[in-house]
C-alpha cells in the first residue's frame, strides 16, 4: 500500500475534524486546515475543537493550521469545506496541492451558481487532482469517538481506491469501494433536502407513519435524479443512498433534520441560520435542486415542496394538504 503521510484535511467543522481524527488514529501525519484561527489555536493548544466537535479529546498528531501552503508535501488530500464554499477554498489551494494527487471530496451538496456536483466543481478548480468521492451514514461525534461506522468510497480507479480505502479504515470504520462517483454524490445532496422535510414531520407531530412514507417516496425521487445523471440504482440503494438518507431522516443529531423541526415551529430559514453556526446543506440545495430537475425533466415533488418551504413561499400546512391531494397513480410513475 502506498504511503499517503502527511494527509492534509481541508475544513476544520465537526466532519472535518472527525475524519482527521480516523486518520491520525491510524498512524498517519495529519494537516488539518480551518478558516477560523481560533479552531485551529484551540485543536494546537488543547487537543480539541472546542466549537464545532467539543467534548472529544484530539490525536496529537493533527497539526491544525491556517495556511494552506502547509499542504505542499500532503500526498493525499480531504475536502470538507461545506459545499457551497468548496470552489472558493480549492481556489486557495490550486498552487499546492501537485499533480495526480487524490482529492477525497467529502462535502455533500450541490453548487447553487453552476448546479455542480462537487466532482464538477474539483474537476474545473483542480484538474491536476485524482478525485474520489466519500459519502454514507456516517455522524461526525461518533466517527470521532470510535463508534462503527460503514460508509462508501468512490473512485474509478480501483488500485487507488483501495490503498485510500486502507489508508482510511480502522476497527471501526469501514469504506466500500465503488466506481460510481455520481452516483455516491447524488445521495448525499438529495438527502439533505429530504432530511429537512423528516424534521417538519417530526416537528409537526405527524407520526411514523409518515415520516416513513416521506423516506420511501424521497427515495424513489433519489433515484430518479441518479439516473437521469448517469448514476447507477443500485449505489443509490446502498450506503450513500438509502443508508445515509435513513439515518439522517430519523435523528436529531442531522443539522438538516434539526433545520426541519425549527421550521416546524414556525421559524424562519433566515431566523433559524442565524442562530447557529453550523451548515445545513440542504437549506442551499433544495432550490439548486429544483433547478436541475427542471433541466432534467425529473418529477420529483417533495423536493420542490421543500424548496418552496425553506424560502417561505408555502406555509407547512399548505404543503402537507398540496402533497396529500396530488392525484392517485402508480406508485412506480
Amino acid at each position: 500500500m502506498p504511503s499517503f503521510d502527511p494527509i492534509g484535511v481541508i475544513g476544520a467543522g465537526a466532519w472535518g475534524t472527525a475524519l482527521a481524527q480516523l486518520a491520525a488514529h491510524n498512524g498517519h501525519a495529519v494537516h488539518l486546515w480551518s478558516y477560523e484561527a481560533d479552531v485551529a489555536d484551540a485543536i494546537n493548544t488543547g487537543h480539541e475543537n472546542t466549537k464545532y466537535l467539543p467534548d472529544i479529546g484530539l490525536h496529537p498528531g493533527i497539526t491544525a493550521t491556517t495556511d494552506p501552503s502547509a499542504f505542499s508535501t500532503c500526498r493525499l488530500v480531504l475536502s470538507v469545506a461545506p459545499a457551497q464554499h468548496t470552489r472558493a477554498t480549492l481556489q486557495a489551494f490550486a498552487s499546492v496541492i501537485h499533480a495526480d494527487t487524490p482529492v477525497v471530496l467529502c462535502s455533500k451538496g450541490l453548487e447553487q451558481s453552476s448546479l455542480k456536483l462537487m466532482t464538477g466543481v474539483l474537476a474545473e478548480v483542480l484538474p491536476q487532482a485524482r478525485p474520489l468521492v466519500l459519502s454514507g451514514p456516517s455522524f461526525a461525534a461518533d466517527v470521532a469517538r470510535g463508534l462503527p461506522t460503514a460508509v462508501t468510497l468512490a473512485c474509478q480507479d480501483q488500485a487507488l481506491g483501495f490503498a485510500v480505502a486502507e489508508a482510511l479504515a480502522g476497527p471501526t470504520f469501514r469504506p466500500y469501494w465503488s466506481d460510481d462517483l455520481v452516483g455516491t454524490e447524488v445521495g448525499g445532496v438529495v438527502k439533505n433536502v429530504l432530511a429537512v422535510a423528516c424534521g417538519i414531520t417530526e416537528g409537526r407531530h405527524l407520526g411514523a407513519s409518515a415520516r416513513s412514507a416521506l423516506i420511501a417516496r424521497g427515495f424513489s425521487e433519489m433515484t430518479k435524479i441518479g439516473v437521469a445523471l448517469g448514476a447507477r440504482p443500485d449505489t443509490l440503494g446502498g450506503l450513500s443512498g438509502l443508508g445515509d438518507l435513513v439515518l439522517t431522516c430519523t435523528s436529531t443529531l442531522s443539522r438538516n433534520y434539526r433545520f426541519g423541526l425549527r421550521l416546524a415551529e414556525g421559524l424562519s430559514a433566515e431566523a433559524i441560520a442565524q442562530e447557529t453556526h453550523t451548515v445545513a446543506e440542504g437549506v442551499a440545495t433544495a432550490p439548486a435542486l429544483v433547478r436541475l430537475v427542471d433541466q432534467l425533466g425529473v418529477d420529483t415533488p417533495i423536493i420542490r415542496t421543500m424548496a418552496a418551504i425553506i424560502a417561505g413561499d408555502m406555509p407547512v400546512e399548505a404543503a402537507i394538504a398540496a402533497l396529500l391531494s396530488r392525484p392517485i397513480r402508480a406508485e412506480t410513475e
